[in-house]
């Protein structure tokens, strides 16, 4: 790489870290009279995404001026998921890299900007700098690295007939995965709005209803009755351990899994594993639950529910309710539906939940044979959902494996473009 540019030493450089730049001089991301910092999340798909950037002030941007951006840099993450690229252009220029970054920029006029972008995400750049990368913690590299890293280098025009072939059939494939990820928001959408049909009006679509008095609820069957969570049982939040990083909370062969809100957010409607188990002491200080037991997030994935598939403690992220006498999984898709939440918000982050809040929720209530028969209908519909965004979800990974392999092929010549025309 530096022999791509001998005499240029503005080559590469890593973003600031250590004693240049702290969190503390970043500034609240709604200011728009701040200097942007790109972090690794703000680059993907050979874009910088402009939303949520931390910013520093114009002051402190001065000060940090040699890690300022010019068009036509490339910047590229240096630590974790190496192999982020992507060009700047007259948007974010005088924009700031952070430490995650490098920032490359190369004045010679026998490489192609474009075709350098290709070559440094391929699989075949990634692996090799994964092999090369330094520290003891997660994978980096820094200016040298980069530097001394060996490219392959066709003529100009062959590099430029190789960028335009994958300008254009990497955007066939973009277009494509961009369908898909668009058919996979409406399933979810179909999905929701199925779950919420039910559990709100039945699925007996000429039953008589009655109004529930409750504005998101609006007309239930008129044979439910319409009843706050806390009617039903007891809120109550879960429990931690203190300090939680102390090992003696834990125990590989524990008997009760430890749940963290990543266990819920990747889980579907049961809980089925966690990464640890509880020690005797550490499970006596949380929550324990038994298999088939509802709880609910209220920190992280706000208002996702979960029913325990296995024994489990749950901390104060969570809460659940011991006195509830309904179908559980019933009010599992209460929950999901997001109907329960009206007007505090949506499913996520948005959401502000405490026990208070979900004991003074309103909700249609059926009889124990109705609930079940509506858990029957929705279990086999979201079924049948749930297989088809699995389906799309695998020809997405296979289109972008199929990308990524394409970008390798291309960019060390065992695809022949030479015929290619540069638009």
């Amino acid at each position: 790489m530096k022999r791509l540019d001998k005499n240029n030493m503005e080559m590469a450089q890593t973003g600031p870290f250590g004693s240049h730049l702290h969190a503390s001089d970043y500034m609240d991301s709604d200011l728009k009279n701040g200097v942007p910092l790109i972090l690794i999340k703000h680059v993907n798909d050979f874009k910088i995404i402009d939303h949520n950037m931390p910013r520093v002030s114009k002051s402190k941007a001065e000060e940090l001026s040699v890690y300022k951006l010019k068009k036509n840099d490339i910047v590229f993450s240096r630590v974790g998921t190496m192999g982020r690229v992507a060009p700047v252009t007259k948007k974010e220029e005088g924009w700031l890299i952070s430490g995650q970054m490098l920032r490359l920029r190369i004045k010679s006029k026998d490489i192609d900007n474009q075709f350098l972008l290709y070559l440094l995400s391929s699989d075949i750049s990634t692996k090799y700098l994964q092999l090369v990368s330094v520290g003891s913690t997660r994978d980096s590299i820094n200016t040298d690295i980069l530097r001394n890293m060996v490219i392959v280098r066709p003529s100009l025009p062959e590099q430029q007939a190789i960028a335009n072939f994958l300008d254009r059939e990497t955007e066939k494939l973009d277009r494509l995965v961009e369908k898909k990820e668009r058919l996979i928001e409406l399933l979810r959408e179909k999905r929701q709005a199925l779950i919420t049909q039910a559990v709100t009006k039945g699925l007996d679509p000429d039953v008589p209803m009655k109004d529930s008095g409750i504005e998101w609820l609006g007309e239930v069957p008129e044979h439910w009755k319409v009843l706050k969570i806390k009617w039903l049982s007891k809120v109550k939040r879960g429990a931690s351990p203190r300090p939680i990083e102390d090992p003696i909370y834990f125990d590989n062969n524990g008997e009760y899994a430890w749940v963290r809100i990543a266990d819920v957010t990747s889980s579907n409607m049961y809980l089925k594993k966690t990464s640890q188990t509880l020690s005797e002491l550490g499970a006596s200080l949380s929550v324990k639950l038994p298999p088939g037991k509802l709880f609910l997030s209220i920190a992280g994935s706000v208002g996702k529910p979960c029913i325990s598939g296995i024994k489990c403690c749950i901390h104060d992220g969570f809460v659940y309710f011991p006195d509830l006498q309904e179908n559980e999984k019933f009010f599992y898709y209460v929950f999901a539906s997001g109907a329960p939440y009206g007007g505090l918000g949506k499913l996520g982050t948005q959401l502000n939940l405490n026990t208070d809040i979900v004991g003074d929720i309103y909700t249609g209530v059926p009889e124990i044979k109705e609930q079940l028969e509506i858990v029957k209908y929705l279990d086999n519909q979201t079924s049948k959902i749930d297989t088809l965004i699995s389906k799309l979800q695998i020809q997405i990974t296979k289109i972008k494996e199929y990308r990524q392999a394409l970008i390798s092929s291309a960019v060390t010549g065992k695809i022949d473009v030479r015929d290619e025309v540069r638009a």
